[in-house]
């Protein structure tokens, strides 16, 4: 009885149309969704009910990480597909950037994140009555790429990829074997969580290696990092899987300690640049705007079902099911 009356708080909330609730509706939380293409959501063992995008009203406002950015867009873009027919903004100006207009100006319903929110974050939050609900929404395998002209670069220890990134200034410096030509360095800018992942992982949070190095170009707009790379056979960049796989046919990616990105080497673990991908928001959000607990009901639907065509991995089911179970205790917390 306690499920069922959870499940009526979020179908009123949502503007939802009811679930069946038939076994044949029901689905296991380890699966990721029906059959693409259907109207509504499955109805989920951990309660989530179907959305109907058809009876969805009202403005949704996204923000923040520019690896999320692709998937948030096809998102959307099957939301608008299943009947959805007000605007969903959705800006790519890097995590922190993100952030500070979800927990600081307040502008934003969603926060999109490529890396957890920080605890100053969060304080800002506080500091304007947002308490910001965390939702894993997949996985993604950061890109360390090459221009498809680059033929002696196939793989780079997590040590030489620190020396490509500060203080080597040829590649002879990282390799004696390869060019004595200046490395053209391509990073995402300071505002991005690939930026702040890149930095904790390579160099164990100290970002003045980085900004310090030659010749190193910092955007955060991922596709003019793609332009940059594919430019040269002597440059480097890195960012979402994503990019890498919508321009694979002038980039080549990098293995790193001899393991390369592919989906059995994230889902084991070993390869050494795989993070989680987030997005944020908060129950009075919801409360005030149903349509935007609505968008990420059907998200977390259905996002198992389009993550892999964008470019990235599906988290695991057990950590997409908390995230459905998330928005359900947000959604009761704001009917209280």
């Amino acid at each position: 009885m306690h499920r069922v009356f959870l499940v009526l708080i979020l179908t009123a909330a949502l503007v939802l149309a009811a679930c069946g609730g038939s076994d044949e509706e029901a689905a296991s939380a380890s699966e990721p969704a029906r059959e693409s293409g259907t109207k509504g959501g499955a109805s989920l063992s951990d309660g989530l009910p179907e959305v109907n995008p058809l009876e969805v009203t009202g403005d949704i406002i996204t923000a923040g990480s520019s690896t999320v950015f692709p998937l948030s867009e096809a998102m959307a873009e099957r939301f608008r597909d299943e009947g959805y027919a007000d605007n969903i903004t959705i800006d790519s100006v890097g995590s922190g950037a993100g952030f500070e207009r979800f927990c600081v100006a307040g502008e934003s319903d969603i926060s999109n994140a490529s890396r957890p929110i920080k605890e100053s974050e969060r304080e800002s939050c506080a500091a304007i009555d947002r308490i910001p609900i965390e939702f894993r929404v997949g996985t993604d395998a950061l890109a360390v790429t090459v221009s498809k002209d680059n033929k002696f670069v196939d793989n780079l220890s997590m040590e030489q990829l620190a020396m490509v990134f500060s203080t080597a200034y040829t590649w002879a410096d990282v390799n004696p074997d390869w060019p004595a030509e200046p490395i053209q360095r391509f990073s995402p800018g300071t505002d991005s969580g690939t930026f702040d992942y890149f930095v904790e992982e390579v160099f164990d949070k100290d970002k003045e290696p980085i900004l310090s190095a030659d010749a190193i170009q910092l955007s955060e707009d991922d596709n003019v990092l793609v332009q940059g790379v594919s430019g040269s056979p002597y440059a480097i960049g890195y960012f979402g899987y994503a990019y890498y796989q919508e321009n694979a046919d002038t980039l080549k990616i990098v293995a790193i300690n001899k393991v390369e990105a592919t989906a059995a080497n994230v889902d084991s673990g070993s390869y050494p640049l795989a993070r989680p991908l987030y997005i944020y928001a908060d129950a009075g959000i919801m409360a005030e705007k149903p349509q935007v607990a609505a968008f990420i009901s059907f998200f977390l639907t259905y996002v198992n079902e389009e993550i892999e065509r964008v470019g990235y991995f599906p988290a695991e089911a057990s950590v997409l099911e908390a995230a459905r179970r998330s928005l359900l205790d947000a959604m009761k917390a704001a009917e209280e």
